[in-house]
C-alpha cells in the first residue's frame, strides 16, 4: 500500500510598512473604473444603466461650460472618505488649492521625488513606489495624464490611472483637498503652490475607499499599480550572490525598487536602529554607483536611498558628513554628490544595505529574468477566481482532507525555451497569484490573507481532481513560502507537459477573490480546471429514442409499501392528494420509521414546497400516491448517497463532501455553482443536514428538468426568445425559490 507523501509548508508573516501619525447631477457620473466584484455571481454583469459612463474629458468640458466648480458625489469632502475607525485628531478642513495658496499648478518643471514629502498619514509605502515612478517618465505619465492644469480649461477636477487586477482604470476626482489651518495634511511638495502628488494621493485614497486605508502596506502594491507589471520580493539574508547586479539591470530597465525592515512585533514599529533607520518604513531605491577607492586600489558599491518623510536618517558610514567621502576620487564625489538633488536623499555601502534592511520589493515591467541581457516576448494568461469557506477554501496541503477542494488551473506548456541550460529541456514560467480587493474592506476588518500555490504535474485528467491525487502525489514545483502580500510571484523552470496550479490561503475555510496570472516566455495555455458548463446524466450525447411499448408486470405490495399507504390515506385525506404542509407531516412520520435518516428539526416547509413543485406533474400544487411515491424513491436513491458521506453518523455531511455527492448523484456542476451550494446549505460549522441536503437535490433535479425542456435537439445548448424566457421563469417558479440558481446557469450555458 502506497504511503500518502508529507510535503513541508513554509509560512511567513510581514507587518506591513507604517510609519507616520496617524455634487450636483449625481446621475451623471459613474465611477470610470470597473468595480471589484463582490458575489459569486459577477461573472454575470448587472443590467447596466441606460446612462451612458462620462469620461474625465466629457465631465471636464461639461463643468467648464457651466463654470461650475465640479464636486465629486463618490468621495466627498468629508470624514467619511477620511477615516473609517476613528473620528478626526484634527479639524479638517477641505480648500481647493486656490484657497490654499496663490497661482496653484498641477506641475512645476516636470514631476520629481522632491515633490513627494510624507504628510500625517502612515502611507510612506505609497510614496516610496511614487518616488520611484518619477524616475521613468514615461511610466510616470500614464499614471498622471498631462492634459489638466489649474489654468487651462479649470473645473476642479484630475483624473488618474491606475493598473488594477488586469485592465488599467481612470479615476475621477475633485480637488478639494484635507487641510488644517490652511496647511495640507497628508502628502505635499516642498513647494507650496505644486498639487499633483497631493490629488495623486486623493485619487489613490478613493479608489481604495477613504484615505485610512492606506494607513500600512508594502511598496509592491503600489508599484504594482502604477505599472501592471510583474513582482518579486527578496530576503536579504537570503539574497543571491549577484543581487548588485540583478539591481542595477531593474535600475536600467526601469523596474521600481523599495525596501524596508522588519519590525519583530507591532509595538516594534517606527522604532529606530543603532544607525537611525525606522523599522516598518518603507525607502526608496533611487541608484547605484560603483566608484574607485583611492588609497585601496580597490571599487566599492554604494547606493542611494530616499526617505518619504522628506529627511535623512542614516548615521551609519557615507552620511553626509563621514569620512568615507575622503576615500574615493574627487571626481567620484562629486558625481554621487550631484545626483542627491535634495535633503532626504543619501548614500550607503551596498554592504551595510544587505545589512541594515531585510526586505527588497522589485516590481519590473515584464518577467524578464534579470540574471541575463536577453529581452523576450512574453504570453501572460488571466484567471479569476475565489475561495469560498465550506466549498473552495480548502487550505494549504497541511490539510489534505480539504486541500483538494481549492480552485484548479491546468497548465499547459508544450514550447521548450530557445536557451536551454546545460542542455536541459524546459519551459520558463511566471506565476502570479494576487488576492483582491482587500485594502478597499479594511474598514470591515479585513486583512491580507497568507496565500500561496503549488503545482502538480498530471496526463489526461479532464475532472477536478480528488483527494487522493494529493496524497500520493508530490508536487512538481510550489512558492518559496506562504506570505500575507496581497500578490506571491515565484519564476520555474518546468519540463513541457500538463500541470495544473492550486492557488490556495495558508488556513481553510478563509474567503476571498484572486487573480492568477501565468506568464510564459512561449506559448501556453492556462485555465480553469474542470471548469465544466453544467451537464446531466443524458443531456448531453445522442438522444434517447423513446421505445413504442413496453410492457409492466404489476408486482405485488411489501408490507413496508402497505404501510406506506396507510399512512397516506391517512394523511392525504379525501382528496387523496397531499399539500405541503401535509408532506411535512407525513414525511415526519415515514422518517421517525427509518433511524438511518434523521433530520434536525425535521423537513421545513420551504423544502416540501420544492419537492411538491418537482413532482406535481398535474399542475394542481398537490402530490396524488404515485407522484409521492415516485418522489420517495428519488429520495431513498439520495439517502444511500447521503450515508456514503455520513461517516460520523452525525446525519449531515461536510459541505467540501457536497461536490462528490452531487457528482455521485448524476449532476456535474461547473465551479461556481458548487460554491453557491456550500453557501446556500452549510451551517455555520460547515456541515450539511439531510434537510438542507435534499432540498439541493429537489432544486437541482428542477433545474435540470426545466433545461431539458427547452433543451429540443438534446445537445446540451439552448436558445431561448423573448416568450421562452418567459416560460422557463413560470418552470423554475414552480420547481424552486431559488430562481437565480436557474438564471446563473443558463447564462453559463
Amino acid at each position: 500500500m502506497s504511503t500518502p507523501i508529507v510535503e513541508e509548508t513554509d509560512v511567513k508573516v510581514l507587518f506591513e510598512s507604517e510609519a507616520s501619525f496617524w455634487p450636483d447631477d449625481k446621475a451623471d457620473y459613474l465611477p470610470a473604473g470597473n468595480s471589484i466584484y463582490s458575489a459569486i455571481l459577477s461573472r454575470n454583469e448587472a443590467v447596466k444603466d441606460a446612462k451612458r459612463l462620462k469620461t474625465f474629458l466629457e465631465l471636464r468640458d461639461k463643468y467648464v461650460k457651466k463654470k461650475v466648480l465640479f464636486e465629486d458625489p463618490l468621495f466627498p469632502a468629508n470624514d467619511s472618505s477620511l477615516f473609517y475607525s476613528q473620528t478626526p485628531p484634527m479639524k479638517f478642513e477641505w480648500k481647493r488649492p486656490s484657497e490654499i495658496c496663490e497661482n496653484p499648478q498641477f506641475i512645476i518643471d516636470g514631476a520629481n521625488r522632491t515633490d513627494i514629502c510624507q504628510g500625517e498619514l502612515g502611507d510612506c509605502w505609497l510614496l516610496a513606489a511614487i518616488a520611484c515612478l518619477t524616475l521613468n517618465e514615461k511610466l510616470l505619465y500614464r499614471v498622471i495624464p498631462q492634459d489638466q492644469s489649474f489654468t487651462e480649461n479649470y473645473a476642479g477636477i484630475f483624473h488618474f490611472q491606475f493598473w488594477r487586477y488586469g485592465e488599467w482604470v481612470d479615476v475621477v476626482v475633485d480637488d478639494r483637498i484635507p487641510t488644517c489651518n490652511k496647511q495640507l495634511v497628508f502628502t505635499k511638495s516642498f513647494r507650496k503652490n505644486e498639487f499633483w502628488s497631493a490629488l495623486l494621493e486623493k485619487a489613490y485614497a478613493k479608489l481604495h475607499g477613504s484615505y485610512e486605508a492606506l494607513k500600512g502596506g508594502n511598496t509592491l502594491e503600489a508599484m504594482e499599480d502604477f505599472t501592471g507589471g510583474v513582482t518579486e520580493f527578496f530576503e536579504l539574508s537570503d539574497a543571491p550572490k549577484d543581487l548588485y547586479t540583478i539591481m542595477k539591470k531593474a535600475l536600467e530597465r526601469g523596474s521600481l525598487m523599495g525596501c524596508s525592515i522588519d519590525a519583530l512585533s507591532a509595538s516594534d514599529m517606527e522604532t529606530r536602529t543603532e544607525h537611525g533607520l525606522v523599522r516598518g518604513h518603507a525607502y526608496s531605491i533611487i541608484g547605484l554607483e560603483e566608484c574607485d577607492e583611492v588609497a585601496k586600489d580597490s571599487r566599492i558599491r554604494l547606493i542611494r536611498l530616499r526617505n518619504p518623510w522628506g529627511w535623512v536618517l542614516w548615521k551609519g558610514p557615507w552620511n553626509v558628513n563621514s569620512k568615507e567621502w575622503s576615500t574615493i576620487s574627487t571626481a567620484d564625489r562629486d558625481n554621487l554628490k550631484k545626483q542627491t538633488v535634495e535633503a532626504s536623499e543619501f548614500w550607503m555601502s551596498f554592504d551595510d544595505f544587505k545589512r541594515n534592511f531585510t526586505k527588497l520589493e522589485l516590481c519590473n515591467l515584464t518577467p524578464d529574468a534579470l540574471q541575463g541581457d536577453e529581452r523576450n516576448t512574453w504570453t501572460v494568461s488571466v484567471n479569476e477566481g475565489r475561495w469560498v469557506r465550506g466549498s473552495s477554501a480548502g487550505g494549504c496541503r497541511n490539510f489534505p482532507d480539504t486541500f483538494w477542494t481549492n480552485p484548479q488551473y491546468r497548465l499547459q506548456l508544450y514550447e521548450e525555451d530557445d536557451d536551454p541550460e546545460d542542455g536541459e529541456v524546459v519551459c520558463t514560467v511566471v506565476v502570479a497569484l494576487m488576492q483582491k480587493g482587500r485594502r478597499m474592506q479594511r474598514h470591515k476588518g479585513v486583512k491580507f490573507l497568507t496565500i500561496g500555490f503549488s503545482i502538480y504535474e498530471m496526463c489526461g485528467q479532464n475532472q477536478h481532481l480528488q483527494k487522493d491525487f494529493f496524497l500520493y502525489t508530490a508536487s512538481k514545483a510550489k512558492c518559496k513560502t506562504y506570505i500575507n502580500l496581497r500578490e506571491v510571484t515565484e519564476r520555474f523552470r518546468l519540463p513541457p507537459g500538463e500541470y495544473v496550479i492550486i492557488p490556495t490561503t495558508f488556513e481553510p475555510h478563509q474567503d476571498g477573490e484572486f487573480i492568477l496570472r501565468v506568464f510564459s516566455e512561449k506559448q501556453s495555455t492556462s485555465e480553469a480546471h474542470a471548469n465544466k458548463e453544467i451537464e446531466h446524466d443524458g443531456i448531453q450525447g445522442e438522444k434517447r429514442k423513446k421505445p413504442k411499448h413496453k410492457l409492466i408486470q404489476p408486482e405485488e405490495e411489501t408490507e413496508e409499501e402497505k404501510q406506506f399507504r396507510a399512512i397516506y390515506k391517512q394523511i392525504a385525506g379525501e382528496d387523496m392528494q397531499i399539500c405541503a404542509n401535509e408532506l411535512k407531516t407525513i414525511m415526519k412520520n415515514v422518517l421517525a420509521k427509518h433511524s438511518e435518516i434523521k433530520t434536525k428539526e425535521g423537513f421545513s416547509l420551504e423544502t416540501c414546497r420544492s419537492m411538491i413543485a418537482l413532482m406535481d406533474t398535474d399542475g394542481t400544487g398537490k402530490l396524488n400516491l404515485q407522484e409521492f411515491k415516485h418522489l420517495w424513491k428519488k429520495i431513498k436513491e439520495w439517502q444511500l448517497i447521503f450515508k456514503r458521506y455520513d461517516k460520523d453518523k452525525s446525519c449531515s455531511i461536510s459541505s467540501f463532501e457536497m461536490r462528490n455527492a452531487v457528482n455521485d448523484a448524476g449532476f456535474h456542476l461547473n465551479k461556481q455553482l458548487y460554491d453557491i451550494i456550500a453557501m446556500r446549505y452549510a451551517d455555520e460549522h460547515l456541515n450539511i443536514d439531510f434537510d438542507s441536503y435534499i432540498c439541493c437535490f429537489v432544486r437541482l433535479e428542477g433545474m435540470f428538468r426545466a433545461f431539458n425542456a427547452f433543451d429540443k435537439d438534446g445537445d446540451g445548448l439552448i436558445k431561448l426568445n423573448v416568450l421562452e424566457v418567459r416560460a422557463a421563469l413560470c418552470l423554475m417558479l414552480r420547481f424552486s425559490s431559488c430562481l437565480y440558481f436557474f438564471i446563473y446557469s443558463i447564462t453559463r450555458l
